[in-house]
């Protein structure tokens, strides 16, 4: 299999096998890069925004991501709006496409996953793969330590309670927490007046 059906595999949904030389060494190349922006000091700011452009498929202004940051292909298949934040040991199985809207903040240790495998024993054993979008809205908040599985959409202004596994698609403007994460309620007119219970918010 050639490596531009290869790349079309990877993209469509389909089984595919990663362990593809040619494919190994593409994404070596890319790793170089993560590995060059993981490397950067606290005070390279310019460098590391350099570098976010060169691997990421597109990103747009204001965007930070603090290293160390992990990504399957560096961020061949992201992209991001503006404004977004990323704090310590973002993960992204990168495989597939990830899209994240403008003003997202991920919490430390996210993992947000496009890769799977067959559950069928012979397909796994043989590293068979296959890649499934993630999709995230707008200002969404995805809290510490969460999972993002393959194929799940986020809709906008949701908040993803810490250590949530995401397998289901969520809706926009709720609160999400639990593995497997559930709605646990819309956000409300309480949350225009209190940004925790008995706190006020006073901006």
């Amino acid at each position: 299999m050639d490596l531009k059906e290869l790349h079309e595999r990877m993209a469509d949904g389909r089984l595919y096998l990663p362990t593809d030389e040619e494919l190994q060494k593409e994404q070596l190349d890319r790793l170089e890069l993560l590995y060059d922006y993981n490397a950067t000091r606290p005070h390279e700011a310019e460098k590391r925004t350099a570098l976010l452009r060169q691997m990421f498929r597109a990103i747009g202004d204001g965007c930070y991501i603090e290293p160390p940051f992990h990504a399957n292909w560096a961020g061949k298949y992201v992209t991001f709006g503006k404004n977004v934040y990323a704090n310590f040991n973002l993960t992204l199985v990168d495989d597939g496409e990830i899209t994240v809207g403008d003003c997202c903040m991920f919490g430390p240790n996210v993992t947000v996953a496009t890769g799977g495998h067959p559950v069928e024993p012979s397909l796994r054993a043989q590293a068979y793969q296959y890649n499934l979008p993630v999709h995230i809205g707008r200002n969404v908040w995805i809290g510490a330590g969460a999972v993002l599985l393959p194929g799940v959409t986020i809709g906008d202004n949701t908040v993803v309670g810490a250590g949530s596994v995401v397998t289901k698609d969520l809706p926009a403007n709720v609160v999400a927490v639990g593995n497997p994460c559930r709605v646990l309620r819309e956000i409300s007119e309480r949350d225009r007046l209190f940004y925790r219970p008995g706190r006020p918010i006073d901006v």
